[in-house]
């Protein structure tokens, strides 16, 4: 028998997550109707679980892990797969006293080796006690366990199996910590954000209160619990506040991104968040005779972020989707990261995304956002989405190199201070220390501006490219290769390398499907060529096979790595050929 769908609440009071600990938010959760459904990849649920069974089998689970001598504060690691399974876990981790880590779910065909050493770092990192897979992920998390004091690496049968002891569940405090949320890949090794119960209430409050969240709210997401945006915004807010949630796997949604419409249409779900690239995947595998089948009248927040936000993928995923009943003005963009547990600032309700079109050039040189009038089609400008407002309790600043606060529209690195910060990175007291500064203001690494209180992010400062002291934002290159009829959005990385001399190297990787050497040999020319005249920049442009680009944990194209396997790629030898190559094609472009 199939089951059904959660409901929506009618006699419980909503409260917006004004709870001490998350415990404390399932509890009361537990005495509505509601809770979270698991969807096929063809649009049929298969596991409904009200937050109140979810309740009970959590408690039940919590005395079964505490019943093998685990203690209060140790870390269970759980590979994070969209299924119930995940869920029961996480808060019996929360009801016993330990400490979730939810770990990737997404091995590539070949990258057997890769990913097991991944599992591997990220269990010594956060020094696991235990470990749960499915059965297809089991093998990976064992071989990675192998030479690790761990005591149990088991599918979640095997756990469920174990006797309930009957123990008493510890005290919950605001204080204890809730989990821990390993951020992607950068050039060094992914660092565990470590989350308290106190302050992943509050930016549940904060977020609610953001998005306006009321009782009649429904949530849908295909984003993976792994990332912060999966985890908090789709785990944790829906449960605290007691809404539904209706979920497809990040896999299947990758295989059928139409699904989403469907399910969107089929729930009346009100709240999806995605980044750009999720809606254009989607956009682009929508057909004009699908149209008619989708109802998305009821979807009042469309959330972006995640990742530097396009406008062009939002206005042709809107215009597509008019006729379905899509609203342009549910765009909220945002801005967020883990070290925040998830939110810092939503653009308003109900008018959609607004961007600045700027003076890149200005920007780059000047460190400052000159606007530019719209007719303006030169190619110094740009548009920049802006992220809205800072949520309560928290306060921004943007500082410069020396740590100076600066004035609106001057471009700098992103401070923040409030009770949503981390505590630190988990076992890293340096690490920590280079983040938060004494006075508990959190140096984001972004580079971006404010403008009338409004948060604008325009990079990343460890993804800048400095060329002769030059400031160049890769996504400037990797737009313009995106222009090329033969590249599609998020085929394109641009980084700094070192050259045969120790001078910085300008490189833009391109994924082509084109296997006619001429017109490779045309593409590398033309991009050469536009990058020259549009940026005054000589730049190296290698195309690689489809899907080669390499990504972090949570599924972003990573430039960091991107970089480091182009540096391990090329000896003097090579760097010297790769010089001449560059000059040959400046000269002839």
């Amino acid at each position: 028998m199939q089951p059904n769908a959660t409901p929506t609440n009618h006699d419980l009071a909503f409260r917006a997550a004004d709870f001490d600990t998350l415990t404390e938010a399932l509890d009361y959760a537990a005495q509505g109707d509601t809770g979270s459904n698991f969807y096929t990849g063809r649009g049929e649920i298969y596991a409904s679980i009200p937050y109140r069974e979810l309740r009970q089998q959590s408690q039940v689970l919590a005395r079964k892990l505490l019943g093998l001598g685990l203690h209060k504060g140790d870390r269970v690691a759980l590979v994070a797969e969209t299924d119930p399974e995940f869920i029961r876990f996480f808060y019996a981790c929360q009801y016993a006293g330990l400490i979730p880590v939810a770990l990737p779910a997404s091995v590539k065909v070949g990258a057997h080796s890769a990913y097991v050493a991944q599992l591997q770092r990220l269990l010594e990192a956060s020094d696991a006690a235990i470990g749960v897979a499915s059965e297809g992920y089991l093998p990976f998390l064992q071989e990675a366990s192998e030479d690790l004091a761990i005591r149990m690496v088991e599918e979640p049968e095997a756990f469920h199996a174990l006797p309930d002891t009957g123990l008493a569940l510890p005290e919950v405090k605001p204080t204890d910590i809730a989990y821990i949320q390993y951020t992607s890949g950068s050039t060094r090794f992914p660092r565990g954000v470590v989350i308290e119960h106190r302050t992943a209430m509050a930016n549940l409050q904060a977020i609610m209160q953001g998005l306006a969240m009321g009782a009649e709210d429904r949530m849908m997401s295909w984003l993976p619990y792994y990332h912060d945006m999966g985890l908090v915004g789709f785990v944790l807010v829906p449960m605290s506040a007691q809404v539904s949630i209706d979920y497809l796997d990040t896999r299947e949604f990758a295989m059928r991104p139409r699904q989403w419409l469907n399910l969107m249409t089929k729930t009346r779900a009100t709240i999806s968040f995605a980044p750009s690239f999720g809606y254009d995947l989607c956009a682009r595998r929508v057909r004009p005779g699908d149209i008619e089948q989708y109802d998305l009248s009821s979807w009042r927040v469309a959330g972006i972020g995640a990742e530097m936000i396009r406008p062009q993928t939002l206005e042709h995923f809107a215009d597509m989707l008019e006729p379905a009943g899509f609203d342009r003005r549910a765009f909220l963009a945002c801005y967020g990261m883990a070290e925040c547990t998830l939110g810092i600032s939503f653009s308003p309700l109900n008018t959609g995304f607004t961007t600045h079109h700027i003076d890149s050039d200005h920007l780059a040189d000047h460190h400052e956002a000159v606007l530019l009038e719209e007719s303006e089609n030169s190619g110094r400008g740009r548009h920049f989405v802006n992220c809205g407002y800072p949520l309560p309790g928290f306060e921004v600043e943007v500082r410069d190199d020396d740590g100076r606060a600066l004035p609106d529209w001057h471009s700098g690195v992103i401070y923040l201070r409030g009770p949503s910060v981390m505590s630190g990175y988990f076992g890293l007291p340096e690490e920590t220390g280079h983040a938060l500064c004494d006075d508990g203001w959190l140096n984001t690494g972004d580079i971006g501006y404010l403008a009338d209180g409004i948060i604008t992010i325009t990079g990343r400062k460890k993804d800048l490219i400095i060329i002769h002291g030059r400031n160049i934002w890769p996504q400037d290159l990797e737009h313009i290769a995106e222009t090329q009829p033969e590249v599609r959005v998020g085929d394109a990385l641009a980084f700094s390398a070192p050259d045969h001399e120790g001078d910085e190297l300008c490189v833009l990787v391109v994924q082509c499907r084109e296997t006619d050497p001429n017109k490779r040999n045309n593409l590398v020319r033309r991009l050469t060529a536009l990058v020259r005249m549009e940026l005054s920049l000589d730049c190296y442009v290698e195309l690689v096979a489809p899907h080669s680009l390499p990504r972090t944990s949570s599924g972003k194209l990573s430039r960091s790595k991107a970089r480091q396997d182009f540096i391990a790629a090329h000896d003097d030898e090579r760097l010297n050929a790769v010089a001449e190559e560059v000059r040959l094609r400046v000269a002839t472009a």
